[in-house]
């Protein structure tokens, strides 16, 4: 079965005290490993969901998961390596104008994840209107027990004023602040090694999946 091991964190926990390249090439066997693992979960988990969500047909897993190495040409922190390993799936491949599934392993901070991260300008007009429009799904999705048994609340930073063409007193002003639609569910290190983190992260991807739809939708 597709796991991932607790090596994995041990790398990631000796990487962010030795964030340099000197360090990482002497291990980068076990940053290979790391990767590999992930790679294979990603595998394992691509046929599951696709029994709910038909979308991610023609998603390669391999080219799902991130890259370690950070752009750092504008950045002032210039440590070349993340200290964390993940992959994101959408039906459109890494598209940044589509909803999707995210998994992020970290020593402490790990998450199942997904939904429309500070999503661009059109995509985002998109939303509200279709929450404008056909606010219902939305809601009972966001209110419906599985989604509130793994994700809680929707997240998202929110404008201060309503958006630009939506009146302050809209019966779903709250919503249509968000400028990131998110579900988030935190993992321990020990849930994400453990034998059945594979059905818990399917089933938690199934629970966010209306809301993977609900947003995509408003791009139709």
């Amino acid at each position: 079965m597709a796991y991932i091991s607790k090596d994995t964190f041990k790398f990631l926990k000796d990487l962010s005290k030795n964030n340099d390249r000197d360090w990482f090439e002497k291990n980068k066997s076990r940053y290979t490993k790391a990767q590999d693992e992930l790679v294979t979960f990603m595998e394992a988990l691509h046929p599951l969901m696709l029994k709910y969500d038909t979308s991610l047909v023609d998603v390669i897993p391999k080219k799902s998961v991130f890259r370690i190495y950070r752009d750092v040409r504008f950045s002032k922190d210039k440590r070349p390596y993340k200290t964390n390993i993940g992959a994101w799936l959408d039906s459109g491949n890494k598209d940044e104008t589509k909803a999707g599934y995210y998994l992020h392993l970290e020593p402490g901070q790990s998450m199942i994840a997904g939904g429309a991260y500070m999503p661009p300008g059109p995509f985002l007009k998109a939303i509200r209107q279709e929450i404008h429009y056909n606010p219902a799904p939305l809601k009972k999705i966001l209110k419906s027990k599985n989604f509130k048994n793994y994700f809680g609340e929707i997240q998202g930073e929110r404008l201060k004023n309503s958006p630009r063409d939506y009146e302050a007193d809209h019966p779903d002003i709250e919503l249509l602040k968000l400028k990131s639609f998110t579900a988030v569910h935190m993992v321990t290190d020990e849930m994400v090694c453990s034998e059945g983190f594979l059905n818990h992260c399917n089933e938690a991807f199934k629970s966010m999946n209306p809301l993977i739809g609900y947003l995509n939708m408003s791009l139709d």
